[in-house]
C-alpha cells in the first residue's frame, strides 16, 4: 500500500509544478533519459508506506552516492531500442538469405532504410548489453552483499542468456553485414524482447538512482531512517526548505506524548515556510528519498495532508471558511478509518470570526489529540486557544518563531523556541509601510 498524499498537499508542498525547476520534484529531477524521469515521477507519486521498502531504496541510492558511478549508458541509445522493440511485426524481420539481387530490389522499393534503422538498433542493444557488463564489473569489484545486489542479479541473470552471450561475443570480433543483423534481429526483437525491456527497466531505475544521489551530494542532504512500526517517534534535526536560499534549519521531536505541535508567531515569523518545510521532509522520507535536514528518523504513516494554501472554490458557491471545513471533514474521516496520518493545518479557520475560529481551533485540536499514533502541526493567531488547551491536553506541545523588535523595525529569526508567543506587529508593519498617511493625504479631485 502506497503512502496516500492528495492534490491539494502536493500543491501545498510545491511537490510538481509548472516550471519545474521549481518544485520539489523539479530539484530531484537530474535523470538523463525520458524513461527515468517517468520512473521519477511515479515514485513522487506514489510514496511508500512499508519501513522496510523505504530504507531499502534509501540503501540503494546511498550506495551510488559513496560509489560515485556515473550513468554507464548514452541517452540516445534508449529511445531508438524502445522504438525497436515495440514493432513486433513479423513482416519486418529481416530476411537471413544470400539473394543480394532481391535485396537490392527491396532497396529500390524503401527497405533499405528501414534496414538502417533495425541496423542501428541492434547496434544500439548490443552497445547496451556491453555497458551493463562493464557496469557489473564495476558494481561488484571487491564489494560483497551491497544493496544493488537483487538487481544486479537480475541484470545478471539476462546477460548470462546462452543466446545473449553468443551475439556479445560474435559482435566483439566479426564484421557487422547483412547476415549478421538479420540473424541478431530475430533473437533480439523477437525471442529476447522481454529481457531485453527488463534491462531498460533497470536502467531506467538506475538512472533514478544516480541521479538522487547527485542531488544528496550536491546538497548535501541526508537519508532519513524509516523506524519500525512499533515506534511512533520522530525526530529532526536543522530541517529546511530546500527550494529557499539561505534557509534556516530547525529542529522538532514527536512522540505520542506530545503528538500535537501548536505552532504561533507573528504574520512573516515563518510559520508556514516551517510547516512547508516539515511536510517535505516527511513526504520525501517515505519516498526513500534524500531530506534537506542534518539527520531525520520518523515513523512510517499511512498519508500527509496539509492545509497551507487552501483555495476558495467560487465555482461550487464555497466560501474560504466552508472549503476549510471540507478539508478537516476530509481529514477527520481518515481518522475515522484508524489511518496514521500526518496532519498540518495553517491558521485553521482564519476564514471565519475571532469567535468560532477560537472555538473550532480548541474543540479539533482537542479532538486530535486523542489521536496519538497521528501527528498534528497547527498554526494559529489565535494565542488564547493555547492557555485552554494546557488544561486540556497533555500531549500538546507548544512552540513559537519569535519576533525581534529593532526600535519600530521587526527581525526575524526563523528558529523555533518553546512556548506561545505574543507578538502582534500587523499595525507596525501597516504603519512602517506608511499606509495610513498616504490615505491620510491623499487628495480628492
Amino acid at each position: 500500500m502506497s503512502f496516500s498524499v492528495d492534490k491539494q498537499t502536493l500543491d501545498d508542498l510545491n511537490v510538481f509544478n509548472k516550471k519545474g525547476r521549481d518544485s520539489v520534484f523539479g530539484l530531484f529531477n537530474r535523470t538523463r533519459t525520458r524513461g527515468g524521469a517517468e520512473i521519477l515521477e511515479q515514485m513522487f507519486r506514489y510514496p511508500l508506506s512499508d519501513a522496510g521498502a523505504i530504507n531499502q531504496r534509501s540503501e540503494v541510492i546511498q550506495f551510488f552516492q559513496s560509489a560515485q558511478i556515473a550513468f554507464p549508458f548514452k541517452e540516445e541509445w534508449f529511445d531508438l531500442i524502445e522504438q525497436y522493440l515495440s514493432n513486433a511485426d513479423e513482416r519486418s524481420k529481416l530476411q537471413n538469405d544470400e539473394n543480394k539481387l532481391g535485396r537490392t530490389f527491396s532497396s529500390l522499393m524503401g527497405t533499405d532504410t528501414e534496414y538502417r534503422q533495425i541496423a542501428k538498433a541492434v547496434t544500439a542493444v548490443i552497445a547496451l548489453l556491453n555497458a551493463f557488463r562493464q557496469f557489473l564489473d564495476q558494481v561488484n569489484q571487491g564489494k560483497a552483499n551491497t544493496p544493488y545486489d537483487e538487481e544486479s542479479q537480475t541484470i545478471e541473470g539476462v546477460l548470462a542468456d546462452e543466446e545473449i552471450q553468443q551475439i556479445i561475443k560474435e559482435a566483439a570480433v566479426e564484421k557487422q553485414n547483412y547476415e549478421k543483423i538479420a540473424a541478431y534481429d530475430k533473437v533480439l526483437r523477437f525471442k529476447k524482447k522481454d529481457q531485453l525491456q527488463r534491462l531498460l527497466y533497470y536502467a531506467y531505475h538506475l538512472d533514478v538512482y544516480i541521479a538522487i544521489a547527485k542531488v544528496a551530494t550536491v546538497k548535501q542532504f541526508v537519508f532519513p531512517q524509516a523506524l519500525p512500526a512499533d515506534q511512533q517517534t520522530l525526530k529532526l534535526e536543522g530541517v529546511y526548505h530546500p527550494l529557499l536560499e539561505h534557509a534556516i534549519g530547525n529542529n522538532l521531536e514527536v512522540d505520542p506524548d506530545g503528538n500535537v505541535i501548536f505552532l504561533t508567531g507573528a504574520n512573516m515569523a515563518g510559520k508556514s515556510t516551517f510547516m512547508k518545510s516539515l511536510g517535505i521532509a516527511v513526504f520525501l522520507a517515505h519516498a526513500g528519498f534524500p531530506v534537506p535536514a542534518k539527520s531525520m528518523v520518523f515513523p512510517v504513516m499511512d498519508g500527509l495532508f496539509s492545509t497551507i494554501n487552501l483555495p476558495d472554490n467560487l465555482s461550487m458557491g464555497y466560501s474560504h471558511f466552508y472549503a476549510e471545513v471540507l478539508r478537516v471533514k476530509k481529514v477527520a474521516e481518515q481518522l475515522a478509518l484508524s489511518k496514521k496520518i500526518f496532519v498540518i493545518f495553517d491558521e485553521l479557520f482564519r476564514g471565519t470570526n475571532v469567535k468560532d475560529a477560537f472555538e473550532a481551533t480548541v474543540a479539533l485540536t482537542a479532538a486530535f489529540a486523542r489521536k496519538r499514533n497521528c501527528m498534528f502541526v497547527i498554526s494559529t493567531h489565535i494565542i488564547e486557544a493555547g492557555a485552554v488547551l494546557k488544561d486540556r491536553c497533555n500531549n500538546v506541545q507548544f512552540i513559537y518563531l519569535p519576533t525581534i523588535m529593532d526600535g519600530a523595525k521587526p527581525v526575524y529569526t526563523y528558529t523555533l523556541k518553546q512556548g506561545i508567543t505574543e507578538d502582534r506587529h500587523g499595525m507596525i508593519i501597516i504603519n512602517n509601510e506608511g499606509i495610513i498617511d498616504i490615505l491620510k493625504n491623499k487628495k480628492t479631485r
